[in-house]
């Protein structure tokens, strides 16, 4: 297991723009050891630290089966993030983890899968995505629900694009704002759970982004027939330590950073929306 108060050097080897604000950060980690023993779960997250700045809890969005490769979309806004924009192919980062439990892609096995993204919200999830399509012989039936403010804010053009292709493969996406350049549904993304036709029971749902999407998203599934058990969140908070003992992340009685950040959308439910809990 490693170490995970230890910051591990990684180089970037490429960094992919998505949009004018947010870039992928492709690292490999410069330990051969640890290079080797380092293991995650689609779903997990990283602190990614930048060298007497401070660091940040990332997403990590590559394929569990090439740990060697860890990609990370970070969106400049804040003083960690906005200094790692500046680092470029070759700079060091740290890396600290992975933290926290990840999508059941285990469990969802012989199962359609539902998956529902809003804005960045796209990013914890790209992992587990790709990893199903990796192994497409295991799953049942796939759709993707993406939705964004304008168009501007779509990433992943051309994973969108690639997964429409794949074998009973549905992508649906939905922008708040008209405007020339967008060609798919015009409202919120919840408008497009009606559009999709679903089997409740043996559908999976994954669902990351707002919180706000998934207060009004879920009930809507639900009476569509998908039981609370059956859909699984991705929730963000301000996380620091990764391990549960600061309590920034904490939510209830859970702390995001080892309870989550997936969690069952039954166990969180009662805490969605509440401030101070």
């Amino acid at each position: 297991m490693i170490n995970p108060y230890l910051i591990h050097p990684a180089t970037i080897i490429e960094k992919i723009r998505e949009a004018d604000d947010i870039h992928t950060y492709r690292l490999r980690l410069n330990d051969e050891e640890t290079r080797r023993n380092f293991r995650f779960t689609a779903g997990q997250f990283n602190m990614v630290y930048l060298f007497g700045v401070g660091e940040v809890a990332i997403s990590i969005v590559s394929d569990p089966e090439e740990p060697e490769r860890l990609d990370h979309t970070i969106r400049s806004v804040g003083r960690v993030t906005s200094a790692i924009a500046q680092r470029q192919v070759g700079e060091v980062l740290g890396i600290r983890g992975p933290f926290g439990k990840g999508w059941p892609l285990e469990e969802a096995r012989g199962h359609d899968v539902v998956i529902v993204t809003g804005g960045l919200g796209c990013a914890p999830v790209v992992g587990a995505i790709d990893y199903m399509f990796r192994r497409r012989r295991h799953y049942g039936s796939v759709k993707i629900i993406h939705g964004v403010k304008t168009s501007r804010d779509l990433l992943f053009h051309e994973r969108f694009e690639a997964w429409g292709k794949q074998s009973d493969t549905e992508v649906l996406l939905a922008s708040n704002q008209r405007d020339e350049a967008w060609r798919y549904h015009v409202g919120v993304v919840t408008d497009l759970f009606e559009c999709v036709t679903l089997d409740p029971a043996k559908t999976m749902v994954l669902m990351c982004g707002p919180e706000i999407m998934m207060r009004l998203g879920v009930p809507i599934l639900m009476r569509r027939g998908i039981p609370a058990t059956a859909i699984h969140v991705s929730l963000e908070r301000h996380m620091e330590c990764g391990i549960g003992l600061c309590g920034h992340c904490q939510m209830g009685p859970y702390f995001l950073c080892k309870d989550g950040p997936v969690m069952r959308y039954d166990r969180i439910e009662p805490w969605l929306g509440r401030v101070g809990v």
